[in-house]
């Protein structure tokens, strides 16, 4: 392992170990000031979360993109925070911390033993959702996790959130798919943060006017299984309990081959979370790029 390799598995294990310990308006002030002093730096990641809430809200001037840029990092960091100190929350703190909208769509899927595809964007902070399903609901669920380097620092993540109550499968392998399939089958829950897929597997969509690439498997996992897919989306207000909806089911259409009915969903789901992320820009906490034409610039938007 690299010296920053150990470096950066110390300061996560640092997090988890200290944070939790602090007292909560503590840690929420710690995550505010780390914000802004990171906002005021201006590093790339800051860059970039400016350039996609352009995208977001195009008729934002400098000015109001850096308020926003600022809020986002805001709310960044209480995710970091939120999520260090998960592991310590009682079980009434979980219950509470929580507050979904429309969650009849996820208890009658459940309900029915067809199996449920949760599908987030990257806001607020989809960890403690989890943990309120599995400690509000006490229902189980599958997540899929990308390998991190250092691979200690993926082990990490893994007991993390299999600590919430969460079966953890790395994105790598290629078994993944299968298993959650067998999951879905079995009448259970799946759960998987779905707005970026840069692979060549990833699905053509129109998000906020520009092509992007989004994972083609929720609409697959529910076309192969017969699985309810349910977009969700997450933000934070000015209380400590995080808000959050249920979308309507995106339905496999009737009629066309798999490819078409994939992009079909694929869009729908990239629409619920557009829907989602214009409500509340500030929490949607995409600090890498996102769309075709920043990742090749002389591609025009489809």
């Amino acid at each position: 392992m690299s010296a920053k390799d150990r470096l950066t598995d110390a300061l996560y294990g640092l997090g988890w170990g200290a944070v939790k310990k602090l007292p909560e308006p503590v840690a929420v002030r710690l995550g505010q000031t780390i914000a802004d002093l990171a906002w005021k730096k201006r590093g790339k990641g800051v860059q970039r979360l400016e350039s996609n809430y352009a995208r977001v809200v195009p008729d934002a001037g400098p000015e109001r993109l850096a308020e926003l840029s600022r809020a986002g990092m805001r709310s960044y960091l209480r995710y970091w925070m939120e999520s260090f100190r998960l592991p310590a929350w009682s079980a009434e703190r979980v219950k509470t911390g929580f507050d979904p909208k429309d969650v009849h769509y996820l208890t009658d899927g459940i309900a029915s033993d067809r199996g449920v595809i949760l599908a987030l964007p990257h806001m607020g902070n989809w960890d403690l959702a989890g943990a309120w399903v599995t400690t509000k609901l006490e229902t189980p669920f599958t997540t899929v996790a990308e390998r991190l380097k250092p691979e200690t620092l993926y082990d990490r993540f893994v007991a993390y959130r299999e600590g919430l109550g969460m079966e953890v499968l790395p994105h790598s392998g290629g078994s993944a798919f299968g298993t959650l399939a067998r999951r879905l089958r079995d009448g259970g829950l799946v759960c998987l943060v779905a707005e970026r897929d840069l692979s060549s597997s990833g699905v053509e969509v129109q998000f906020f006017g520009e092509a992007t690439r989004i994972p083609a498997g929720p609409a697959l996992l529910a076309q192969q299984t017969g699985a309810l897919l349910l977009p969700v989306t997450l933000w934070y207000d000015d209380s400590p309990v995080m808000q959050g909806r249920v979308h309507p089911p995106i339905e496999v259409p009737g009629s066309g081959t798999r490819a078409e009915k994939t992009s079909v969903m694929a869009q729908a789901l990239a629409d619920a979370f557009a829907s989602g992320i214009a409500d509340h820009p500030e929490d949607w906490h995409m600090l890498q790029r996102l769309w075709l034409k920043d990742l090749d610039p002389g591609r025009a938007p489809s």
